[in-house]
């Protein structure tokens, strides 16, 4: 079995487990430049009190995140574990994502370059690549940009575009990612933003070529799966920990 694979575990287990690749998909956003400020934000849901969920501090950056920075937010919004402020912005969205999606685990977000850029397109992705065929007919658009959000009715709303699909497209503002465990959600925002990365170089160079609608659904169900977005992060958890292992701390 791959290193990383998900077995059935205690509760306490579960949550260590949970927070470990957590913090470790913190590093990964540092280390893809995927921080711009104090923006961004990636959730765990916690394994018993399922209507809370651990998210980094707000303020701190991504590439210094061990498990012991992890906050606890709960579904009024109260830190009840850790000793840090929480973004106001990761409570409005992920609170209301993690409510509507109980099968979501983990859910994504920040203002990556080309995700941003794309964004401001207000449109969703095409199916030019083979790794966009991840995201085909699985994806929505968020197209109301109305300032921060920092309203759970507009989290509401939000949770409500994005439906039933692994990602939304936040128009002038990002993407968001969600998964059945952290390293799926998090190989999706990876990828998801360089897919974006190169639509927009394909439109710059010329006039792209979409692949056929029938072939995009044979190849999303080849390289789109739950299990494809954990198997295809595995690399990158090896990779930062043995970098930063550090952040086991």
């Amino acid at each position: 079995m791959p290193h990383g694979a998900p077995v059935e575990k205690l509760p306490a287990e579960e949550r260590l487990w949970r927070k470990q690749r957590l913090a470790a998909a913190f590093r990964l956003f540092g280390r893809f430049g995927f921080d711009e400020g104090v923006a961004g934000h990636i959730t765990a849901r916690d394994p018993e009190r399922l209507d809370h969920f651990w998210v980094n501090p707000f303020g701190r950056s991504f590439k210094q995140i061990s498990v012991s920075d992890l906050i606890l937010v709960n579904h009024d919004g109260a830190v009840v574990e850790g000793h840090a402020p929480v973004n106001r912005a990761a409570f409005a969205i992920h609170s209301q994502v993690h409510a509507a999606r109980p099968d979501v685990v983990a859910a994504a977000h920040s203002h990556s370059v080309h995700g941003k850029a794309f964004s401001s397109l207000r449109r969703e992705l095409r199916p030019l690549t083979q790794d966009a065929c991840i995201f085909f007919e699985d994806h929505a658009l968020f197209n109301d940009y109305t300032g921060v959000v920092e309203d759970p009715l507009e989290g509401q709303r939000l949770a409500a575009a994005l439906g039933p699909n692994k990602a939304a497209i936040l128009a002038n503002h990002g993407l968001l990612t969600v998964g059945h465990t952290v390293d799926e959600a998090l190989f999706w925002f990876v990828t998801m933003e360089r897919t974006c990365q190169a639509e927009l170089l394909a439109m710059a160079a010329g006039d792209p070529v979409s692949i056929p609608d029938d072939v995009a659904r044979l190849t999303y169900r080849q390289v789109g799966s739950h299990v494809a977005g954990w198997f295809s992060a595995q690399p990158l958890f090896d990779w930062i920990l043995a970098q930063e292992p550090d952040l086991l701390d």
